[in-house]
């Protein structure tokens, strides 16, 4: 990039970004390159040798308690097999990453091991790692799951593990060297985990007086370490910020003796505080843009509560912030599939699962939204299941008053009086429990993924069009976090351009924004129609706009509308993220001699067709250049001419995962006006 265009982000990231936290970025990079945080932390290390003794290591609970054991072997019913199964797959050294495949649990890294901060000014890969494979065996949540086995099954053998592993990891991976020490966050998150395991294994035998002094004092270097570069997640006021806190509040919790314990607390509770009230807004939405991270934040906010009502009861919490989490559990609530509790993949998705306190899988968001809204909705949802696990961990005993209420109910909690300004946009066809989310954000924090008018459709817990996901962040080019590119999203792009500028892995400027333009709803009080428009193309002054109808016969339509000044021809490009599933793909003339295409794929119950036309006025019609229809699958063509990019036709369940799908994508150029429809036909409709 040559310094001209440099020194023109710099200034447009100014102007976009909160200068106080360019601010506190810039004084974080200060203190690494000066060594400052090296040296504090060695100072700090040197402090806590003499303060770690005696009765400053006493460790405390800091959850109200635990649930009752024929309660919950109750509940999961045969599925405690999958408990069981998980926590021997640990003993046996192996582990589940970001709720993936079993793989070998490695907690030392090769030696010789180099100061944390060499890993941090680093590009985030050791060799050729990304560092998440590293971090992810350090965040200890596969100790959760061994800690709930033990606690159901009183086996021994878990528990051996659990200690065996952490005196293996601790002894690895001294105070300040290495990869795990590289991140306030990951430190903060591996502390929580402490507390929970610690919770359950001190009723164990192994648990023996040297060993929960050896991880008393790791506690305290853990809490530690935290603040010396609190600068960093306070520049990012993120899910950073918040872990972080987190760490800070519950070592205050485990060890109130310690001498700094006042100091751990008061900063983690004000900083809780502070990203609770800043970092959601007031319908609910994560500053992330993000469903994973917005689960994160919630099952930090649960753990916070129940840290709260077990070790600083006598603190208020601030109507504002239960008016954020209450607001935010109805957000997420609102994307959860029914069927499967899945969730749209929207934004970024690294994986995270900090307490992973429930034996359903990963991608099941019930556990969290369960347990959220007992705690901030004082409500019951139904039907129970095996997804009510995480409550009875992390839950005060329910309220015999709470309402009830069916998980299904999400689609019937739209205000009428706010149908066009309120977030998430949920579309519900009733004749055939299809339902789709359209994506509409005005950014006041900056975007995750250039996702603008993105659409998710779902069908009997079938996802049709699908959201790329993430895959990895760290990785050699085309995988460098590009799924976050408009061009693999289910939108339009033109002229070959994202609707917003990327000028990083984690960075889009030039912001688009998009509103609700208007909105039909049905008896029910649901919409069955919305149309909304970005202004992400305003330098070539064109406005996006996307009518999305769902028809009382069950069918859905998609009308994308282009408009700026006629004359130039221009590329347009329409792209629809399909499963994997069989095709067929066929093009034929309609009534009207305007082309149009169907492809259809076969679902689990039935041909599914996609109808693509599009239309013009006859005078643009007639300047039409080019027009083409392609079938991408796993970065390969399979129909249509022209090239495909290595990213195309891929999506990302989890971090480091990524699977086949199918990418349609019709190109059609010619000058403005330009109409694009697209038609989704489910089984058992005419």
């Amino acid at each position: 990039m040559k310094l001209t265009s440099r020194f023109l982000l710099v200034v447009k990231a100014f102007r976009e970004l909160d200068p106080s936290q360019l601010g506190l970025y810039a004084l974080y990079q200060l203190g690494l390159y000066t060594g400052h945080y090296q040296r504090k932390l060695s100072a700090s290390l040197k402090r806590l040798n003499s303060l770690n003794r005696g009765l400053h290591l006493k460790l405390h609970a800091c959850l109200p308690g635990l649930p009752d054991r024929e309660s919950m072997l109750e509940l999961l019913g045969d599925q405690i097999a999958l408990v069981y199964q998980q926590a021997d797959e640990i003993v046996n050294g192996e582990v589940r990453l970001f709720g993936s495949h079993p793989v070998p649990l490695v907690l030392a890294q090769p030696e010789p091991l180099k100061d944390w901060t060499k890993y941090e000014r680093g590009n985030n890969r050791v060799g050729d790692q990304d560092i998440k494979f590293i971090w992810e065996p350090g965040r200890f949540g596969w100790a959760c799951n061994l800690a709930m086995a033990y606690h159901l099954s009183h086996e021994e053998r878990y528990a051996k593990a659990f200690w065996l592993y952490t005196d293996r990891f601790l002894t690895s991976n001294p105070p300040f060297v290495g990869p795990h020490w590289s991140s306030g966050q990951e430190v903060a998150i591996r502390l929580v985990a402490f507390a929970f395991a610690l919770q359950i294994f001190t009723q164990s035998n192994q648990a023996t007086p040297e060993r929960l002094e050896s991880l008393a004092k790791a506690i305290a270097i853990h809490a530690e370490r935290i603040p010396a570069t609190l600068a960093y997640a306070r520049s990012q006021n993120n899910n950073h910020l918040i872990t972080e806190a987190l760490g800070l509040y519950t070592a205050s919790a485990l060890l109130p003796e310690h001498p700094l314990a006042p100091k751990w607390h008061e900063l983690g509770w004000d900083w809780l505080q502070y990203a609770f009230q800043t970092q959601i807004t007031p319908d609910g939405v994560y500053t992330q843009h993000s469903t994973n991270y917005h689960r994160l934040m919630l099952q930090a906010a649960l753990w916070t509560f129940a840290v709260h009502d077990h070790s600083f009861s006598d603190e208020l919490i601030s109507r504002d912030i239960i008016y954020h989490l209450e607001a935010s559990t109805k957000w997420l609530w609102k994307l959860i599939d029914p069927e499967t509790g899945r969730v749209p993949n929207l934004g970024h998705n690294d994986g995270a699962y900090i307490l992973p306190l429930t034996v359903r899988p990963y991608h099941d968001y019930r556990p969290v939204i369960y347990a959220a809204a007992q705690t901030f909705l004082h409500s019951k949802l139904e039907p129970a299941g095996s997804w009510n696990d995480m409550g009875f961990w992390l839950c005060s005993p329910p309220d015999p008053n709470r309402t009830e209420i069916g998980l299904n109910f999400w689609h019937e909690t739209q205000q009428l009086k706010s149908m066009t300004t309120q977030s998430p946009y949920i579309i519900q066809n009733q004749v055939n429990a299809s339902w789709a989310y359209f994506r509409v954000a005005t950014f006041h924090t900056r975007p995750a993924h250039a996702d603008q008018l993105h659409l998710d459709l779902w069908w009997h817990g079938l996802n049709l069009t699908q959201d790329p996901g993430t895959y990895l962040y760290n990785s050699p080019p085309p995988w460098e976090n590009s799924l976050t590119s408009a061009f693999v999203h289910n939108s339009v792009t033109v002229d070959g351009q994202e609707f917003m500028r990327r000028a990083g892995r984690f960075l889009y400027l030039d912001w688009a924004q998009a509103k609700v333009i208007t909105a039909q709803i049905n008896p029910g009080g649901s919409y069955e129609s919305l149309t909304a428009q970005h202004n992400g193309y305003r330098k070539i002054k064109m406005l996006h706009s996307r009518k999305v109808t769902t028809y009382s016969d069950g069918h859905w339509e998609i009308i994308d509308h282009l408009d700026g000044p006629p004359g130039p021809l221009h590329s347009t490009r329409l792209h629809w993220l399909l499963p994997d599933w069989e095709y067929e793909i066929l093009a034929v003339p309609d009534k009207t001699n305007f082309p149009w295409f169907e492809i259809r794929i076969r679902s689990p119950y039935g041909w599914i067709s996609l109808k693509i036309s599009w239309s013009s006025p006859l005078e643009n019609l007639r300047k039409i250049t080019k027009v083409n229809i392609q079938l991408a699958h796993a970065g390969t063509m399979l129909f249509g001419t022209g090239t495909i990019s290595p990213i195309t036709g891929w999506t990302s369940p989890t971090y480091g995962d990524k699977i086949p799908a199918l990418a349609c994508i019709l190109e059609v150029s010619q000058s403005f006006p330009i109409e694009l429809k697209s038609e989704w036909i489910l089984p058992g409709e005419s």
